[in-house]
């Protein structure tokens, strides 16, 4: 019998003095994913599919491919994301709050904490989130 492979989540979360809406925006707008995250050509659409961009290094080309899971409006977003031969999924949860949104981010499905893709998730994840911060800071 063979034990089930384990899932490891990635969870980061932060308190932004900003309401949902303006956050979603951040998340679900190409342009403005741009500015925080990477190109891409995401669609706000349950099923479709579509790629992060970067610039290549040794060992990876710069492409994560993606699908979209969940939309809920200014409340939950989840998509796929496939990279370095690790399939993962991001969940997005935003939670109005007295003083705007707690913003939560998982990533679930990382084989372990020695995973290149976990540790590369937790390095980036904190960067972009930090990048997203400043984004929805400039939105009107």
């Amino acid at each position: 019998m063979t034990e089930p492979a384990a899932s490891l989540s990635l969870v980061i979360e932060r308190e932004m003095p900003h309401p949902p809406e303006k956050i979603w925006r951040a998340l679900t707008q190409g342009p403005l994913i741009e500015e925080w995250l990477m190109k891409n050509d995401f669609q706000p659409a349950v099923g479709h599919q579509f790629s992060f961009r970067s610039t290549p290094v040794p060992g990876w080309d710069g492409v994560i491919d993606s699908e979209v899971l969940v939309i809920e409006p200014n409340s939950r977003l989840s998509y796929s994301w496939a990279t370095m031969g690790t399939k993962t999924v991001v969940t997005w949860t935003l939670t109005p709050t007295t003083v705007g949104t707690h913003l939560r981010m998982e990533q679930t499905g990382f084989r372990s904490e020695t995973d290149a893709a976990y540790k590369g998730a937790t390095y980036g994840w904190t960067k972009f989130i930090g990048n997203m911060e400043r984004v929805v800071g400039g939105l009107d």
